[in-house]
């Protein structure tokens, strides 16, 4: 199974994450009811997406992108506010709340991100994750705008906390949550 399981109605995706994803001057922003979207399908412009049931097994390499301020406060497919700041990710075919580890496979830097939207749209041939502004900036794929990358789907506790070791505890997952 994808850990963690979408948390108990009535909890927030906010719990045990920084609203303003640690940014001094960053606004924290309200919290919004989660949601869980594993098997269903959906279209976006005309073209139709299943979500996978699983992300067991789950490895894929292509292109990185990132978006940030037009979508800042707004409600991702999760429910949550969208923070730029953060560190979080869109994905076409991911469940909803998959940990995953991102590689840029130029420079060779690594984050662990929770999966709490839907994207990229543009450019599908090619992208195959959309990071927030504050992942992407991490990961150095802001000033070229893409980067090549490696996505793999963490769905085990020990993979999960393997993968975050000496990263911000912003990219953990919170404690409890599997």
């Amino acid at each position: 199974a994808v850990l963690p399981l979408p948390p108990a109605a009535g909890v927030t995706a906010a719990a045990g994450v920084s609203g303003a994803g640690g940014v001094p001057g960053a606004e924290a922003l309200p919290e919004l009811p989660v949601r869980s979207d594993a098997g269903r399908t959906y279209q976006v412009f005309g073209v139709e997406y299943q979500v996978l049931d699983s992300a067991e097994g789950y490895v894929e390499r292509g292109l990185a992108s990132w978006y940030g301020p037009q979508f800042h406060g707004r409600a991702t497919a999760s429910g949550e506010r969208f923070d730029q700041h953060g560190l979080s990710a869109a994905h076409r075919t991911l469940p909803l709340h998959t940990w995953v580890e991102v590689v840029n496979l130029e420079t060779g830097a690594s984050l662990t991100l929770r999966i709490n939207d839907r994207g990229p749209f543009a450019h599908t041939d090619e992208r195959i994750i959309d990071l927030s502004y504050g992942a992407a900036q991490r990961l150095g794929v802001v000033a070229d705008g893409t980067a090549p990358v490696e996505v793999r789907a963490l769905t085990s506790p020990a993979a999960v906390g393997a993968s975050a070791v000496g990263r911000s505890p912003v990219g953990r997952p919170p404690a409890g949550r599997y």
